[in-house]
């Protein structure tokens, strides 16, 4: 293996002292941000949680410790062991590269095992690591899709995974002495995130979105054109959660020649391809043209490296991160980012909710050490004049009087995050009766993206963990119909019948709420609900402004005009983005406090409101810079 002498010395130093009959070591290989350590004596194999433990604590790296092939059962043995141990219920994918038997299952007697003595104790017996995968409670086409990615091709993989060590442990060349933050996008606006972090050694990539509202490249992609070899000497992209605006345009990366790793938390990679793939179908459908095609999603995903909260990684030889959840929509990450020995620290909030929802956790405000930290602003300059039970309160009433007077109600909303949100919402309001009872018809990725929610239970609220270990699909109810079929949808829009419609995109700048809007604009029976951020420039936020007349292409590629006759109407508590109240209450709150604050993702008066309201809370620099500013950071 190809690392630092000091690295071999210390791993030989450690398998040397142990007292075995066979060699502890048969092999070690990179395996991704991780070290493999392969191994063919069985007391060494048993032993593997401790002796992993131990090497993580001397050599401040991620090791697993593997099976080499000569010590693990055959597979056809393997499997009638765990028949014995789980019955049925399951099926069986073997790794055979990594001696790693995958358990697919959505049965709660059996992905409740993950991590159990009983799990461990068959491990030991079969001699391979056992991982479980949790099927979905509902058919998730991205699943199936991304489980052919990463079991199908095993060679790539391998030498995906060496080529990502190499890049994470190859020796440092230069000391650190500075640290450059470069703004490529989402500077004093919303859109298009993503953040250039530069030391003598290494260029990280913090997101790498797109501009929902953008009418041209130039405005729509981050500012790669002005640093020069940005593709070549890219160590890591970190994305920081699934929204077009953060990940749009990662497979454009690897279009042109990137090869490197994509750091997330775990839900993020099913989540992110959802987004991706139909980024291009709506492009198809609508006849314009997309920046990337299916093969450049498909390479992305199999570089991206999955991670868990609070787990530390070194991404380059002079930069380590951790992930902490943000709240925001599952899988949502800050970044916690370790630049050499204790040299700076840098937090990247990305988008978060300093708030508790049905869905999830409030984000974490603790970290081992600040220098600098990065925050969102979209709410900067905005209030929210009420709590999250009279937004519900609020939701209800406007419903109800649509319902009443025999109209629709048309909720557009981001698949990812709010859709789950205000179905949990809705199912508690018509279970307490506290609005109209009627058919709500779930439409565009909004199922796919929920079943891909009932695969992570641990990255949701902690009161909605064991409701969905326990086999309970917590989304879903007798109340909702998902619309699966044209004929299905033009029976909703064809329907007398007062009803609520949950539909993709939440901003109306595609998807089938487009259809839902054009149908249902020209009655004033009717209304539409907004519930999430409309991006300046969306079709959402100019009927937001007031406008009643709008043009929209029709299926035959002509102009259209709308005349907009529907109530228009937004409630704001549903956000997903922290309001200003909670903005400033994590200034507040956040540990420890940094010394430079840079506040991106926020259009100017967000920016501004914001930064002095802070510059009571934090004895700090502040920063709003805008695209292609550079901020230089000085150790501490």
């Amino acid at each position: 293996m190809a690392s630092s002498d000091r690295l071999r010395t210390e791993l030989l130093k450690y398998f040397s002292s142990m007292e075995t009959r066979e060699p502890a070591i048969s092999r070690v290989e990179y395996e991704g941000a991780k070290i493999a350590i392969y191994t063919r004596n069985l007391q060494t194999f048993l032993d593997r949680d401790r002796i992993a433990r131990e090497l993580v604590s001397m050599i401040k790296k991620r090791v697993v410790i593997r099976p080499d092939p000569e010590l693990r059962l055959p597979p056809e043995e393997a499997s009638e062991r765990i028949s014995k141990v789980l019955g049925d219920g399951y099926k069986l994918i073997f790794d055979e590269p990594l001696g790693e038997i995958v358990i697919e299952s959505n049965s709660p007697s059996i992905c409740n095992l993950d991590r159990s003595e009983t799990l461990k104790n068959l491990m030991d017996e079969i001699r391979w690591v056992i991982r479980i995968l949790r099927e979905p409670m509902m058919p998730s086409k991205t699943i199936d899709r991304i489980k052919q990615y990463v079991f199908w091709d095993t060679k790539d993989k391998l030498e995906i995974l060496r080529s990502i060590g190499e890049k994470v442990f190859r020796p440092q060349t230069f000391p650190p002495k500075d640290v450059r933050i470069t703004i490529l996008g989402g500077g004093q606006q919303v859109g298009r995130s993503s953040i250039l972090v530069q030391t003598t050694e290494s260029n990280i990539l913090l997101d790498c979105g797109l501009s929902a509202g953008a009418n041209n490249s130039l405005d729509m992609f981050p500012r790669f054109d002005t640093v020069p070899e940005l593709i070549e000497r890219l160590d890591a992209v970190i994305i920081s959660h699934s929204h077009l605006d953060h990940i749009g345009l990662v497979p454009y990366l690897f279009k042109y020649g990137y090869r490197g790793p994509v750091y997330c938390v775990e839900p993020s990679i099913p989540l992110m391809a959802l987004e991706q793939f139909d980024y291009i179908s709506v492009a198809e459908k609508e006849g314009s043209f997309a920046y990337y095609t299916g093969n450049e999603v498909k390479m992305a995903l199999q570089y991206c490296i999955p991670l868990r909260y609070g787990v530390v990684t070194n991404v380059t030889p002079d930069i380590r991160i951790t992930f902490y959840n943000a709240g925001h929509i599952m899988g949502s990450g800050m970044v916690h980012i370790h630049i050499g020995e204790g040299l700076h620290n840098i937090v990247y909030t990305g988008d978060f909710k300093f708030e508790k929802s049905k869905t999830l956790d409030a984000s974490a405000h603790r970290f081992p050490r600040i220098e600098t930290l990065i925050m969102e602003s979209t709410y900067g300059a905005t209030p929210v004049p009420y709590t999250l039970e009279e937004s519900e309160d609020m939701l209800a009433q406007k419903i109800t009087a649509t319902i009443n007077r025999g109209g629709k109600v048309l909720i557009p909303v981001p698949a990812i995050g709010r859709a789950q949100e205000i179905m949990l919402v809705l199912n508690k309001l018509l279970a307490e009766k506290k609005m109209s009872e009627t058919p709500v018809f779930l439409d565009g990725l909004v199922i796919e993206a929920t079943s891909i929610h009932t695969a992570y239970p641990d990255f949701l609220a902690s009161e909605l963990q064991q409701r969905l270990r326990d086999g309970e699909n917590v989304f879903m109810s007798e109340y909702f119909t998902a619309v699966r079929s044209e004929s299905q949808r033009l029976e909703v829009l064809e329907s007398r019948m007062p009803a609520v419609v949950m539909s993709t995109s939440g901003m109306l700048e595609g998807g089938p709420a487009i259809r839902y809007f054009r149908e249902f604009a020209g009655d004033d029976l009717n209304s539409l609900i907004f519930v999430s951020y409309q991006v300046e420039g969306t079709l959402g936020r100019t009927l937001l402004k007031g406008s009643r007349e709008v043009t929209l292409i029709n299926e035959e590629g002509k102009s259209e005009v709308i005349n907009v006759k529907m109530e228009v109407d937004k409630v704001d508590g549903f956000s997903g983005h922290s309001s200003r109240q909670q903005l400033l209450s994590f200034l507040r709150r956040i540990t420890p406090k940094p010394q430079n604050l840079i506040l991106v993702h926020g259009e100017p008066e967000s920016i501004g409101s914001l930064a002095r309201s802070a510059s009571k809370i934090l004895n700090a620099n502040i920063y709003g810079p805008k695209n292609l500013e550079t901020i230089l950071l000085h150790p501490s």
